[in-house]
C-alpha cells in the first residue's frame, strides 16, 4: 500500500472556544507533505480562518463539498467541510447555542465513516458542559459515538483504550463516581471488554497474538482476600475464562507495580478497572502523545487525551503533539482495516 490510499480521515471541530481550530491548524502544518491519510476538518470555515489569520497566517484552507475532494487539496491546504457556528466563538468562552454545530460536526463524521468515504475520525475535544447546556444526553463522546453508530441494531458496548507509544491502557468502567465502581464492576463486563480488545489488537494494530494484563481492584490485588474479594469473586473468573477462548491474559496483577518499563514489556495493553487507574500511569509515563482510541465501534475512531484548555485557548500555546498522534494512530488502523478487508 502507498501512501495515501484509502479515504481520507474526518476531523471534527470539537469545542470553538477551546484549542481544537488551533491544533488542527498546526496538525496540518506538521502533515501536510508526509501524512500517510489525508484529512479534513468539518467546521465552520470562517471561524478556523479567523484563527489562522491570528495564529498560522501560513495555513490557507480549501472549503471542499465532499470528502472525496480532500486528497487533491490537501498538499496545498487544509480541506474543510463548512458546519457554520450558531453564533460568533470568542477564545475560552463556550456557548451552549453552538453546542448544535458541534454535535452535528460528529455525526456527519460518523457518518462519512460508516458509508466509507472518510477512513476514520478523529474528534477534536468537546466541553461536555456546554454540550449538556444544548441537551446533549450522554456523558462524552465514547457514548455517544456508540450510539450513532448502533441504529436500528442491538446497542454497541463501547471499549475505551488509552494509548501512547510506551503504554495501552484500557478502564473497564469509565465515567463514573468511584463508589459506583464496585457495583459496575461484573465478571462480564470484563470478559466482553477483554475479547473486543484483543480482536482490536490484532485487527487494528497488527498484533498477531495479543497479551492482556489485567489489574485487580484492591491494593495489592486484595492479598488473597484480605482487602477485599472483587479479585477472587470478579476478576479472576473473568480472566479464566478469557484464557479457555484461547486470549493471553495475566492477573489479576497488584496494579502499583505493573506499568513500571519492565512490567510493560510484558504484555501488550492493560486492562484497568476503573477510569483513574488508567489513566494516571499513561498521562504520567507520556502526557504529550496521549491518544484516546474507541474500540468494539464498526468505524475507527481516535481523539487527543486532554481536553478544551480554554485558560490558553487564543493564545498559540496549544500543543498539536497529542493531536497529530491521534491522527497517525487513526491512519494506521485505517490502514490495517483495509489491508484485512474489515
Amino acid at each position: 500500500m502507498t501512501r495515501r490510499d484509502g479515504p481520507p480521515l474526518a476531523v471534527t471541530m470539537g469545542e470553538p472556544a477551546g484549542i481544537g481550530g488551533e491544533i488542527l491548524l498546526k496538525a496540518w502544518t506538521a502533515r501536510h507533505s508526509s501524512a500517510e491519510l489525508p484529512f479534513f476538518a468539518i467546521a465552520d470555515i470562517k471561524h478556523l480562518g479567523e484563527i489562522a489569520a491570528k495564529l498560522s497566517p501560513d495555513v490557507s484552507l480549501t472549503e471542499i463539498k465532499d470528502p472525496s475532494q480532500a486528497a487533491a487539496a490537501f498538499g496545498e491546504s487544509l480541506p474543510v467541510l463548512n458546519e457554520p457556528l450558531a453564533e460568533p466563538s470568542l477564545a475560552g468562552m463556550p456557548k451552549s447555542a453552538n453546542g448544535h454545530p458541534v454535535i452535528r460536526s460528529i455525526e456527519r463524521a460518523v457518518t462519512y465513516a460508516r458509508e466509507g468515504v472518510a477512513g476514520g475520525i478523529v474528534t477534536c475535544p468537546i466541553h461536555k458542559a456546554t454540550l449538556i447546556d444544548s441537551g446533549f444526553p450522554y456523558p462524552g463522546h465514547t457514548e455517544f459515538l456508540a450510539a450513532l453508530c448502533s441504529g436500528k441494531s442491538a446497542p454497541i458496548e463501547p471499549v475505551m483504550m488509552l494509548a501512547c507509544p510506551e503504554l495501552r491502557v484500557v478502564p473497564i468502567t469509565i465515567h463514573c463516581g468511584l463508589r459506583d465502581v464496585f457495583t459496575m464492576l461484573t465478571t462480564e463486563r470484563i470478559v466482553e471488554q477483554g475479547r473486543i480488545v484483543a480482536t482490536s489488537l490484532s485487527r487494528d494494530f497488527g498484533i498477531a497474538r495479543p497479551r492482556l494484563a489485567v489489574a485487580g481492584l484492591n491494593p495489592h490485588a486484595g492479598e488473597n482476600g484480605a482487602f477485599g474479594h472483587e479479585e477472587i469473586d470478579i476478576i479472576a473468573p473473568a480472566i479464566e475464562t478469557l484464557c479457555g477462548e484461547g486470549i493471553d491474559v495475566t492477573g489479576p496483577h497488584a496494579a502499583d507495580s505493573l506499568f513500571h518499563a519492565a512490567a510493560r514489556e510484558r504484555y501488550d495493553a492493560a486492562l484497568c478497572m476503573y477510569h483513574d487507574q488508567a489513566l494516571i500511569p499513561l498521562k504520567t509515563i507520556n502526557f504529550e502523545k496521549g491518544v484516546n482510541v474507541t474500540l468494539g465501534l464498526p468505524i475507527v475512531r481516535t481523539s487527543p487525551d486532554h481536553g478544551t484548555a480554554l485558560d490558553i485557548a487564543g493564545t498559540g500555546k496549544a500543543s498539536a503533539e497529542s493531536l497529530l498522534a491521534a491522527i497517525d494512530m487513526a491512519g494506521t488502523m485505517a490502514r490495517n482495516r483495509l489491508s484485512a478487508g474489515a
